[in-house]
C-alpha cells in the first residue's frame, strides 16, 4: 500500500540530503514538497499541516543546521515524527488475567470485519488461547455461514443461534464459553453500509451486555479519508479501544494509516495485509515508519520467519546442507514455509532499500505456485536425484504441472546452481555465522 508514498518521500528527502549546507530556505522548500506528498497520499490536511510544523521546528534547530550530516538528521526527525503520528508506542491487545477475555469487533459492512475475526482467532489460538467465535452479525446474508466456514478452516468453534437477535447471541456466547471452558470470545457484530442510529444502538447495547475486555473498530484502508471519518463518527457514540486496518496490501495511498490515530485518538492495534488467515500483523508504529522511509522492517520479517519455520525441520535442513544433500523435496518445504509468511510483495517491502529498486517491477505472487507445481509433478526419485531429469522426463513434468519445458529447464538450472553454491560451502566447511543465517533460532 505504501510503496508510492515511500518512493515520493525518498525523492523529496534525497534533494535535501544532497545539500552541502542546510538553510531555512532549502529546509522550507523540502518540507513544502513533503507536505504535498502527504496530501497526495490522502492524509488529512490538518494532520499534514501539524506534522510539517513539528518537523520544521526541530529541523530549524541549531544542532541540525551545524551538523556535518544534516540530511541524515532531517530523516531521523521525520522518522520520529512519523512514529509519533502513528501512535508512538506499541499497544498490546488487552487480556483478562482472571476470567474470559471478550473481544467485541465492530465496523462497517465490507470492511473485512468477519475475516478479521477469524484471523484474530487463529492468532490467539496459536498463542495457546482457547477461542470461541460468536456470530452476532445476524443481518447480512451468509455472514454466519461465512464465519462457520472460516472457523472450521482454523479449528475454532463458532457459536450461533437460529433467531436473529444479536444481543442474545452475544450474551449467550459468554455463558457457552464459561460452560465449555473457553478463555477467549470474539464477537463478530453486524456492519452497515454507513454509520446509522440503529447500528450504533445495537452496538452500544451489546457492549453494555458483555462488557468487553477489548473493543476493536475495523476499517477498510482502501477507503482513505472515508475510513478516518467513519472511525471518528463511530467512536463519538460507541467508544472503542483500538483500530484494525484491513486490506493493507491494496493500492490505496496510505492516508488512512497516517491520519486515523491522530484524528480519533485511538491506537492502531492490527493491520491485515492479505486474504490468507495468517495475514495479520500486530501493529508497531516505529516499524511502519521505517517502511515508509524505505528502511524496511527486518524485525517483522524475522518474526514471520520464526512463526513459519519449524525448529526441527531447520535442524534437519542444517544437517543436509552440511552433507550437500539438499534436494527438491527440501526446496519444496522451504517454498511452503515462505508462502505461509504472506505475499511476496509484503515480504519484499520489509527488506531495507528494496522499495526504490522495485519501483517499476511487478512481483508475481504466483511465481512460487509455478515452482511448486513443477516439483509436485516430479517422482520421489526425480526430486532426490535431479541428474536423471532427461528430456522425456522434463516433457512429462511440464505437461503434469501445466507449464512449459522452458519453465522446467529454468528451474532445474537454477536449482543446479544453488546446489553448486551449497557444495562449495560444504567443502570449505560451514562456519557458525553461515548456519546462523540459514537457521531460524
Amino acid at each position: 500500500m505504501l510503496e508510492e508514498l515511500s518512493l515520493k518521500l525518498e525523492t523529496a528527502l534525497n534533494k535535501i540530503r544532497g545539500q552541502g549546507k542546510l538553510t531555512e530556505k532549502n529546509i522550507a522548500d523540502s518540507l513544502r514538497e513533503i507536505r504535498r506528498v502527504l496530501l497526495d497520499a490522502d492524509v488529512n490536511y490538518k494532520v499534514a499541516k501539524e506534522f510539517i510544523e513539528n518537523v520544521q521546528i526541530k529541523a530549524l534547530g541549531k544542532e541540525v543546521i551545524v551538523s556535518i550530516t544534516p540530511g541524515q538528521l532531517i530523516t531521523k526527525i521525520i522518522y520520529d515524527e512519523l512514529t509519533q503520528l502513528l501512535g508512538g508506542t506499541h499497544n498490546e491487545i488487552k487480556i483478562n488475567g482472571s476470567g474470559i477475555t471478550t473481544i467485541m469487533v465492530v465496523g462497517l459492512q465490507g470492511s473485512g470485519k468477519t475475516t478479521f475475526c477469524a484471523k484474530l482467532a487463529k492468532k490467539l489460538k496459536d498463542s495457546n488461547r482457547k477461542v470461541l467465535l460468536a456470530a452476532a452479525d445476524v443481518y447480512r446474508p451468509a455472514a454466519i455461514e461465512q464465519l462457520k466456514i472460516l472457523g472450521e478452516q482454523i479449528g475454532v468453534t463458532v457459536f450461533s443461534l437460529e433467531e436473529k437477535n444479536a444481543r442474545k447471541v452475544a450474551a449467550d456466547s459468554l455463558l457457552f464459553a464459561q460452560e465449555k471452558n473457553f478463555d477467549t470470545v470474539i464477537i463478530d457484530t453486524a456492519g452497515r453500509l454507513h454509520v446509522d442510529e440503529e447500528m450504533m444502538t445495537e452496538a452500544a447495547d451489546i457492549k453494555e451486555l458483555v462488557n468487553p475486555t477489548e473493543s476493536l473498530f475495523v476499517v477498510d484502508s482502501m477507503t482513505g479519508q472515508d475510513a478516518v471519518n467513519s472511525a471518528k463518527a463511530f467512536n463519538e457514540i460507541v467508544i472503542y479501544d483500538g483500530i484494525v486496518l484491513t486490506k493493507f496490501d491494496g493500492d490505496a495511498r496510505g492516508g488512512a494509516a497516517l491520519s486515523i490515530r491522530s484524528v480519533t485518538g485511538k491506537p492502531i492495534k492490527f493491520i491485515s495485509n492479505g486474504e490468507k488467515l495468517n495475514a495479520l500483523e500486530t501493529f508497531y508504529p516505529e516499524r511502519l515508519a521505517s517502511r515508509i522511509l524505505g528502511k524496511g522492517d527486518v524485525v517483522s520479517l524475522v518474526e514471520k520467519a520464526q512463526e513459519s519455520f519449524d525448529q526441527l525441520d531447520a535442524e534437519r535442513l542444517e544437517e543436509k546442507l552440511k552433507k550437500n544433500k539438499f534436494d527438491f523435496d527440501d526446496f519444496l518445504k522451504q517454498i511452503k514455509a515462505i508462502k505461509k509468511m504472506g505475499s511476496l510483495t509484503s515480504l519484499l517491502g520489509m527488506i531495507p532499500g528494496l522499495n526504490s529498486q522495485l519501483k517499476n517491477a511487478k512481483v508475481d505472487d504466483n511465481a512460487l505456485m509455478k515452482v511448486e507445481a513443477i516439483i509436485n509433478s516430479m517422482t520421489l526419485l526425480e526430486r532426490s536425484t535431479p541428474k536423471i531429469l532427461n528430456g522425456n522426463r522434463r516433457k512429462r513434468i511440464a505437461r503434469g504441472s501445466g507449464t512449459t519445458i522452458q519453465d522446467v529447464n529454468r528451474l532445474i538450472k537454477q536449482f543446479g546452481e544453488m546446489q553448486k553454491m551449497i557444495g562449495r560451502f560444504s567443502k570449505s566447511g560451514f562456519n557458525d555465522s553461515f548456519l546462523n543465517n540459514i537457521k531460524i533460532n
